[in-house]
């Protein structure tokens, strides 16, 4: 995995492959870290080095990260923890 600073052509990457690859993931994010109980259609619109924004059933929803993300390995490596804590605790 390479690593880049969050620009914007890095940022709307990582968005892409959210949505296309790993949907459930996304709705995994906004009923653990959002809070939405019952999530239907989730898109990621934007990630930065302090919180990703959802699209959650046509709501915007802020998700802020436990540490300021450095770059996209980071923010790769981030995603990733989250989803494995949701999984260890689910």
């Amino acid at each position: 995995m390479s690593t880049e600073p969050l620009s914007p052509n890095v940022t709307a990457r990582i968005c892409r492959h959210m949505n296309a690859d790993h949907p459930e993931a996304l709705i995994q994010l906004a009923k653990r870290y959002g809070g939405m109980p019952t999530p239907k259609k989730v898109k990621m619109i934007d990630i930065t080095a302090i919180a990703m924004t959802l699209e959650v059933d046509g709501e915007f929803l802020e998700i802020l990260f436990d540490h300021k993300l450095a770059d996209s390995s980071d923010a790769h490596k981030s995603l990733v923890a989250m989803l494995q804590e949701i999984r260890r605790t689910s």
